[in-house]
């Protein structure tokens, strides 16, 4: 059960995949109908969303129109040979795109590809049997993907979005001794954050397909207030990740710490990088002072600048000033990813004690 469970998201799209494929064949054998081009249609119209399934089975169904179309005018002139396809397959395609049905361009072009061998007389019945099935596989792959395993996409979301805050720590941790050390970018360092940005992404489509999903079935309050909450913290995500993005391509000069400089910021990104690991975000007095000591920081390299003449200054902002401003600024987000989440605490506590009620 453990391990059904480890795969659910993936085991649950297979299987309504393999439903909808059982369902359409069995229609079609009720009906008397060939199952080969309804089941195509099925097993392309499953997506992610039953919302995503219904907005492109309204292209899908004139764009395999077309590639039938194509097979009943272009089969009877040529015959089963390969002009034939090609014709078809190019024809329909190119159609589709000019009608903008390119959601559709897939199932239409195996639609008439697949009809081609079957085409012998009785053009306009074989052109509308299969115009038959076709809906027969949209609408059943449709009904399937809408009420039967509807995803769960917020414990996926909320995972994901742990794991992100604790590679994200890791990173900047990793990062902040390069730049310490004067060392420059480890490709590593950079694969770490291309990995993280794009995972970012697949989070926030997931957020997307949850809030698409919320649209076709009744939410609890509970759930909508989750999807609010893993959107906020995503946002936050993105913003702590741009001002890393910002450490990652920061120009390393021969500049060297005193020792005293060195143990402030690893001290404090230490700390940061332990908020980032913890589940509530929490925030201690000790990492406070630490802040505060890299504001002062700040204000004095942003003094020193000041002070020299205009002519020896090539750079309103050296590379440490941009260091200490970056950290503060991630500072300032999990300050508010902290009372997000106290926040969402309170909201949960008042919501379980109204149902209580």
């Amino acid at each position: 059960m453990n391990f059904l469970k480890r795969f659910r998201f993936a085991g649950g799209r297979i299987a309504k995949t393999g439903i909808a494929v059982f369902l359409t064949a069995f229609v079609c054998e009720l009906l008397n109908w060939p199952a080969m081009f309804a089941v195509i249609t099925a097993i392309v119209t499953i997506e992610p969303t039953a919302a995503d399934s219904i907005k492109k089975a309204f292209v899908r169904f004139p764009a395999s129109a077309l590639g039938a179309l194509f097979a009943v005018i272009i089969s009877p002139l040529l015959g089963d040979h390969a002009i034939t396809y090609a014709l078809v397959a190019i024809l329909t395609i190119i159609t589709c795109h000019k009608l903008r049905l390119d959601a559709g361009i897939l199932v239409a072009t195996l639609t008439g590809i697949a009809m081609i061998p079957t085409i012998h007389d009785h053009y306009v019945a074989t052109f509308f049997i299969r115009l038959g099935t076709t809906s027969l596989g949209l609408i059943v792959s449709t009904l399937v993907n809408l009420w039967i395993l509807p995803p769960k996409y917020s414990p996926i979301i909320s995972r994901n979005i742990h794991d992100l805050y604790v590679k994200t720590g890791n990173l900047l941790e990793r990062r902040v001794n390069e730049v310490i050390k004067g060392n420059s970018l480890h490709l590593e360092t950079k694969m770490i954050f291309t990995d993280i940005t794009r995972e970012i992404d697949k989070t926030n489509l997931l957020c997307e397909y949850e809030k698409e999903e919320m649209k076709l079935h009744r939410s609890s309050r509970k759930a909508l207030r989750n999807h609010h909450y893993h959107f906020k913290k995503l946002n936050l995500l993105r913003q702590i990740h741009f001002h890393i993005g910002n450490l990652i391509y920061l120009p390393v000069h021969d500049k060297s710490y005193t020792p005293q400089e060195k143990d402030k910021i690893l001290q404090a990104v230490h700390s940061l990088k332990n908020i980032l690991h913890h589940p509530s975000y929490d925030m201690e007095d000790g990492h406070f002072l630490l802040m505060k000591e890299l504001l002062q920081e700040f204000w004095e390299d942003h003094e020193e600048l000041h002070n020299r003449t205009m002519e020896s200054i090539r750079h309103y902002f050296s590379c440490e000033t941009i260091l200490l401003y970056e950290l503060l600024s991630i500072h300032d987000l999990l300050e508010e990813l902290n009372e997000l989440h106290v926040l969402e605490k309170q909201h949960e506590n008042v919501l379980e004690k109204s149902l209580q009620v």
